[in-house]
């Protein structure tokens, strides 16, 4: 689930919920980066090949192109926000590579 809280021409922002246990498409985007914040709760975070655990604070740069997925392993929601920086912000910029809910 996701909550747009900032749209403008140079920047998108935004509140991701991941719930307990669910995971988001594997992904990349050719318009633009984007730099995840972790507010609550314990992220995983698929970037390229690699596998990390975010907490509370913590952020990650994707950047453009970058095959990129976000995670809940926990029984606790995970809230990110994500900031988008390029030159296209629409929700046809995803390029899902797996799907686990078959978009």
């Amino acid at each position: 689930m996701f909550e747009n809280l900032f749209d403008s021409a140079i920047c998108k922002v935004k509140r991701l919920t991941v719930n307990p246990g669910q995971h988001l498409s594997l992904q990349y985007h050719h318009k633009r980066s984007e730099h995840w914040v972790v507010v609550q709760g314990k992220a995983t975070v698929q970037l390229e090949k690699e596998r990390l655990y975010l907490e509370p604070g913590q952020s990650i740069d994707i950047p453009l192109a970058a095959q990129h997925a976000l995670g809940n392993d926990t029984d606790e929601d995970v809230i990110v926000i994500e900031i988008q920086m390029g030159s296209y912000f629409g929700e046809d910029d995803i390029v899902r590579v797996s799907d686990p809910y078959k978009r």
